[in-house]
């Protein structure tokens, strides 16, 4: 594959407050635009991303339920956030000049085309970006867990889940500065260590049962996910 990427599937999990850079709150066009540079570059030298999005910097459906919101009414918003995003994204993605879909598990034929998996697959193949919009569809599913079932569904190669620390640490590294960081991991350590928070317990154990390897990295560092796809050390793999 050109430039030494070692990977040819594989699908990007940006959490929504990532879309929301310094501003902290909904999308700042900068971090969108600058993802759709990053991502447009990696897809015209042929590997073949599917992204999930999540919609926590427009509204989290576990916070609207602790606020005495219905828990499956809150996770419908929730879900809703979470197509803004991935309109937003397929937007900057076409003024870069990168084809993309947006493919929602809640059917709204008016901005995008419901979730079927052998169309995103055949998307894929023609090198467009597959944005993977409204989780499950269900509610009490976190997108953690839409990544790692869509992963296994389009069988990627990797599934890269950005954020913004480089990586697992066995402590949080903001509020323990003598946090150590994992170069690797199994799943069944991310699984029983009750201080590792990386995805919540249902993706993990989907990825294991389904032998789907992952990476943990630092978004917020320039040309990190090209990096990662090359198979530069920039964050923790879980496997």
């Amino acid at each position: 594959m050109a430039n030494d990427y070692v990977y040819n599937r594989v699908l990007l999990k940006l959490s929504g407050e990532a879309l929301a850079g310094d501003l902290g709150y909904g999308i700042d066009p900068k971090v969108v635009d600058d993802l759709a540079e990053q991502i447009g570059e990696i897809v015209r030298d042929g590997v073949q991303i599917a992204i999930v999005v999540g919609g926590g910097n427009i509204f989290r459906g576990v916070a609207g339920s602790t606020e005495g919101m219905d828990r499956a009414q809150a996770d419908y918003i929730g879900m809703l956030a979470t197509v803004m995003n991935a309109l937003a994204l397929q937007d900057s993605f076409e003024r870069h000049g990168i084809y993309s879909r947006v493919q929602s598990a809640i059917n709204m034929q008016e901005v995008s085309e419901p979730y079927i998996r052998r169309r995103a697959i055949r998307h894929l193949e023609k090198g467009r970006v597959v944005i993977l919009a409204a989780g499950t569809g269900n509610p009490y599913f976190t997108t953690d867990t839409t990544a790692a079932l869509r992963a296994c569904e389009l069988d990627v190669d990797w599934l890269m889940k950005a954020t913004k620390v480089d990586g697992i640490y066995d402590a949080d590294p903001v509020k323990n500065p003598d946090a150590k960081r994992f170069d690797r991991l199994s799943y069944l350590d991310a699984i029983n260590d009750e201080n590792i928070e990386v995805m919540d317990g249902t993706a993990l154990t989907l990825c294991m049962d389904n032998e789907v390897p992952m990476i943990v990295f630092d978004l917020t560092k320039p040309n990190n996910i090209s990096r990662a796809l090359k198979g530069e050390p920039v964050g923790t793999t879980v496997e």
